[in-house]
């Protein structure tokens, strides 16, 4: 699934490509990715209208239209947003078709058919409640250490689907909390409430290093994750633990492991990570 590196790297492409456009028509090829309202309204809704303002909270997408209405994507597994230069371009398992004034045009793909797409009000976007309950970006400037310390205290079970719960932290998914974890030499197993300060601080620093690192690369293009015009992220080649089971630690040159939590595989390296 993508997470905040390859949802904020699609976000600034659709800033580039589809910011400002007018929808000229929209072809709807599989109904069941569009959540609310009905197929007929939606289609009513947005065309005519314009990509306002591209914004992303987590791994959701938001296009704000000059109508005051909103389109939220949430890719999900499979989910891929292509932007074709011009009209008449179909990918397979395409879903939904965004037509441009000027003939270009966006399609949604989504192989498993698990992305999901709305359009709201402005003012309702906290009733879908994925959105509504998501935790504070790590990015940005009110997430401080400070903060993430006061998240930490008290919390119980393992740290890695702690930083996975999009409640606690949002976009962080798989792929950013195991390399995260390595690089504060972290268990991803260990209880969040025994962190000492310094643990919690190395956590923090290397959690924002990571993901923005990763969005300079434009992602890791680890299962179908692609960008705006198909091409898969850099980042990949730079994981230190990910996918790496049996190679040897970049440190320490310990064999990587991989165990499953939370139904999750995760990689570490037993000697780096306590």
């Amino acid at each position: 699934m993508p997470e905040l590196p390859e949802v904020e790297t699609i976000k600034k492409d659709l800033e580039e490509k589809v910011k400002g456009k007018r929808v000229k028509r929209v072809k709807i090829k599989n109904e069941k990715c569009i959540k609310a309202p009905s197929p007929v309204e939606f289609v009513k809704r947005i065309e005519n209208k314009i990509f306002r303002e591209i914004q992303r909270r987590g791994k959701f997408l938001i296009v704000k239209l000059d109508s005051l209405d909103a389109l939220i994507i949430h890719l999900k597994l499979t989910g891929q947003l292509i932007y074709f230069p011009k009209e008449g371009e179909e990918l397979n398992y395409t879903r939904l078709i965004f037509i441009f004034d000027d003939h270009t045009q966006l399609n949604f793909a989504d192989l498993r058919g698990f992305g999901n797409i709305w359009l709201l009000p402005e003012g309702r976007l906290s009733t879908i409640p994925a959105l509504a309950d998501l935790g504070p970006e790590p990015l940005g400037d009110e997430f401080t250490v400070e903060k993430f310390k006061k998240l930490l205290k008290g919390r119980k079970g393992k740290i890695k689907p702690l930083l996975m719960d999009q409640s606690f932290i949002a976009g962080i998914g798989n792929v950013y909390s195991q390399e995260a974890l390595f690089l504060a030499g972290i268990h991803p197993e260990r209880n969040p409430s025994k962190l000492v300060d310094e643990e919690i601080e190395k956590l923090y620093n290397n959690l924002r290093k990571i993901l923005r690192e990763a969005i300079s690369y434009r992602g890791s293009s680890v299962d179908t994750y692609v960008d705006l015009e198909g091409r898969k992220g850099n980042y990949e080649q730079h994981l230190n633990v990910y996918g790496r089971k049996g190679q040897s630690c970049p440190r320490c040159g310990a064999i990587i492991r991989r165990i499953t939590i939370s139904g999750r595989g995760t990689y570490f390296c037993p000697r780096c990570q306590r």
